[in-house]
């Protein structure tokens, strides 16, 4: 049992570089929550506050982002492994900002938080992962941000997708009208037409009723740089 507990936490950023012992050890002492969930069920929930560590440590999950206040969501899939929002166990807003559901069957890992500050606040390699981690998001945001304006239609339209995006690369779902994406990313709704048009032709873009689906996210940017 403890090696294929050894073997999960390998898999997983924060966990590398620590020692065999110190895994083990940690295994013996930090209560560690295996689940598995079916194709379909619902692992977490947008807005349900965020008390620990979930790691994706086997399957694929549908993610889910609704932004009410623009009328748009963003769906895409995510693949293991992969720390689901670190980011939301600090800070200000301590609320998960997506939707995750199992597309598949999902092998799903998590750590209360409580154990960060008490037995895993020993061990500073597992520290410097999450800070990596942490750090690593924030200055992709910050770079999505500041370019997100930037640019001819091809980089704003990527841009756009890029920054509210988990990963940059997979399928991708954006539920919107061709007039509220046309004004968020400020251009005229007749060239983003164009521009989506001749996306589809390249098989780049499925395009449907309030809806465009990205097959390929690293396709659609090396297409557009």
């Amino acid at each position: 049992m403890e090696i294929t507990m050894y073997d999960n936490l390998l898999l997983l950023p924060l966990f590398q570089g620590l020692s065999k012992n110190d895994i083990t050890s940690i295994i013996e002492k930090v209560k560690l929550h295996f689940q598995q969930y079916k194709e379909g069920e619902t692992i977490i929930r947008q807005g349900n506050s965020c008390d620990k560590l979930c790691f994706l440590l086997k399957g694929k999950l549908l993610v889910q982002k609704q932004d009410k206040e623009h009328a748009y969501s963003l769906s895409e899939v995510l693949e293991e492994p992969f720390v689901i929002e670190p980011q939301a166990l600090f800070g200000m807003n301590t609320c998960y900002t997506a939707s995750y559901r199992a597309q598949t069957t999902v092998h799903v890992l998590t750590i209360d938080k409580s154990y960060l500050f008490t037995e895993l606040n020993k061990y500073e390699i597992f520290w410097l992962n999450l800070l990596n981690i942490l750090s690593n998001r924030c200055q992709r945001t910050y770079e999505k941000i500041w370019n997100n304006h930037i640019g001819d239609l091809n980089e704003k339209f990527v841009n756009f997708i890029a920054l509210r995006s988990q990963t940059q690369r997979g399928e991708k779902t954006l539920q919107v009208t061709m007039e509220d994406l046309a004004g968020l990313i400020n251009e005229t709704r007749i060239n983003l037409s164009r521009l989506l048009n001749e996306l589809q032709d390249k098989n780049l873009v499925q395009l449907k009723r309030k809806e465009i689906h990205i097959p390929s996210f690293e396709r659609l940017k090396e297409a557009l740089s």
